[in-house]
């Protein structure tokens, strides 16, 4: 029996794609420990110095937010490092630098750590409190709002992603209990045939041998579109699910030995067509496992359909089964599809309205 498939995937929010954007506004504030540095009565060389780490902190901060996405911990080391390396510069105006500390550790640090160090950094700055240098208040009056809005934003987002999973989950529920009832149906009404037909043809295979023999072939039948029902019916709980089959190609295509570049994202499809839009993935991913000997794919999304380009053999012989069906479910949906020598390879284009 084969696994129940996963729910689909949390599609990614515009604050998760576009966060190195808002994360780099905050770069402005930067302004203040530099005026420290410049300001500080130090050597040249020592003011090269600092600015240096903070430049250095800055970039690392925003490499957080990008490239080292994946190394939240590395980054935070890393700024903290270069914060405190900027104390025998400025002094107590290093704490300048925390509500980046603070933003990085809310937005980007894993749980369950990420309270417990934003917490942590956010009580930094009361260091100031001690010193003989004092500290402007109306600091105190910006770190703080801005760490705990990056707190709230943390917490909704994930909010969010749970409530979208809940969902994910309840209707996968209810599509598996609507499949288990047209399969009870199904094969409560066929198997109750196929035995009452059985009982008759034992009666009958020594008083009536040819309508015994009748009985048998309309048992083959029964049974044949019996089959053909609960695979239709299971079909159901397979329907076509863009995300997830954009998630699986890349790992089934690179269990094949063929990399995989994906040009768009499901975001860019029209929403009325993503059903189709993955089965013709899923039977264009197929095709090039079987027959393209490919080394590369291009996966392209857009507003008006999907290409999958190969650079393998190349289209040869004809049609295919996968690919007439492909084709009959587009012309039904109203779009167009076509299958072109993309020397080296083929490309497979779907363009609907």
């Amino acid at each position: 029996m084969s696994a129940a498939p996963s729910p689909p995937p949390v599609p990614v929010s515009p604050w998760e794609r576009w966060s190195w954007v808002f994360a780099g506004i905050w770069l402005v504030f930067l302004a203040y420990p530099v005026i420290e540095t410049l300001q500080a009565a130090g050597s040249t060389a020592t003011t090269v110095l600092g600015l240096g780490l903070i430049a250095g902190f800055g970039i690392v901060y925003m490499l957080g937010f990008g490239w080292l996405t994946d190394r939240p911990w590395l980054v935070f080391g890393t700024m903290l490092v270069l914060a405190a390396a900027t104390v025998p510069i400025i002094g107590i105006e290093a704490i300048g630098l925390t509500p980046y500390l603070g933003v990085y550790s809310a937005l980007q640090l894993p749980a369950p750590w990420w309270p417990r160090t934003t917490v942590a950094v956010a009580l930094v700055p009361l260091l100031a409190m001690v010193s003989d240098e004092g500290f402007p208040p109306f600091f105190f009056l910006m770190v703080w709002p801005i760490i705990i809005g990056m707190v709230l934003l943390r917490v909704f987002t994930e909010g969010e992603h749970r409530a979208d999973q809940s969902r994910a989950m309840l209707a996968l529920v209810a599509e598996r209990e609507r499949v288990a009832r047209d399969v009870h149906d199904v094969l409560g009404h066929s198997l109750t045939a196929l035995s009452i037909k059985a009982e008759l043809a034992g009666r009958l295979i020594d008083v009536d041998p040819e309508r015994a023999r009748a009985e048998l072939a309309s048992i083959q039948e029964t049974a044949r579109q019996a089959l053909a029902e609960v695979r239709a019916t299971v079909g159901g709980l397979r329907a076509g699910n863009l995300d997830v089959e954009l998630a699986a190609a890349p790992q089934v295509l690179a269990d094949a030995g063929i990399e995989t570049r994906v040009v768009g994202d499901v975001a860019d499809t029209d929403p009325r067509h993503r059903t189709l839009l993955a089965w013709v993935l899923r039977e264009a991913v197929t095709n090039v496992v079987r027959h393209a000997a490919a080394r590369s794919v291009v996966i392209e999304l857009g507003q008006h359909g999907i290409a999958v380009t190969d650079d393998g053999s190349g289209p040869t012989g004809p049609e295919g089964n996968g690919l007439r069906g492909m084709r009959e479910r587009v012309e039904d949906a109203g779009g167009t599809l076509a299958v072109r020598d993309a020397a080296p390879g083929t490309r497979v284009e779907v363009v609907l309205g």
